[in-house]
């Protein structure tokens, strides 16, 4: 592949933080005074940032239409919602199989790693600390760290830039639309993981370069070239 850039999403690729988002998301419903949702029924709203997340909780479906919300109930419950998650200790959050060791592994193999995810930064160091991970990435990039986040390719090219690397030395590695959009938007390519949250759509039917069911035969894939 002649790569030496890889850019990681974050939940959903790495981590499956899930169930602390829901716990907070329920926090911050019965907090409001509304209605709460299984595990099951918020981890489709997962994958768009904190925001659309709590947009979706609100309106208790995936489609959030236009007039449903304004403003300033978005605003209020987003603030309710980013404090509730702030105080939940994370011990839900768990690595997907073979992550660690794989991040590790590719790391060694000299490939440069990247972080970019739709998450609000202030939440990422913490968790990336939790696993340890807080030396693997030469760059952190969360979804309100630039005025633009993904799918725009704004974030990875400003990645790229960062670390001395061309689009084509790069490749994007996530298992939700976003992600692949993003790496394309960007024209580098992009390696896909169907485990993750992509609310209901196989990840081949957005044309990754290459996908994987699992991180591990991601791994080996990348070490071969």
């Amino acid at each position: 592949m002649d790569k030496q850039l890889l850019i990681f999403d974050f939940d959903g690729t790495l981590i499956d933080s899930v169930p602390d988002l829901a716990d907070a998301t329920n926090a911050m419903l019965t907090t409001l005074g509304k209605e709460t949702y299984s595990l099951n029924t918020i981890r489709n709203w997962v994958g768009n940032g904190s925001r659309m997340l709590v947009e979706r909780a609100l309106v208790g479906k995936i489609e959030v239409l236009e007039g449903e919300l304004t403003i300033e109930e978005a605003d209020h419950a987003e603030q309710v919602f980013f404090e509730a998650y702030n105080n939940i200790s994370g011990s839900k959050t768990v690595a997907y199989p073979d992550v660690d060791s794989g991040l590790k592994k590719l790391k060694a193999a000299g490939y440069t790693l990247a972080l970019v995810t739709n998450k609000p930064i202030r939440f990422v160091p913490k968790i990336l600390q939790t696993f340890g991970w807080q030396d693997l990435f030469s760059a952190v990039l969360g979804g309100d760290s630039l005025s633009l986040k993904k799918p725009d390719p704004a974030p990875l090219l400003h990645v790229c830039e960062a670390l001395d690397a061309t689009p084509d030395q790069a490749v994007m590695i996530g298992d939700s639309r976003n992600d692949i959009l993003a790496g394309q938007n960007a024209k580098m390519d992009t390696l896909g993981l169907s485990y993750g949250y992509n609310y209901g759509q196989d990840i081949r039917e957005l044309n990754p370069t290459r996908a994987f069911d699992d991180f591990a035969t991601l791994v080996e894939y990348l070490l071969k070239n």
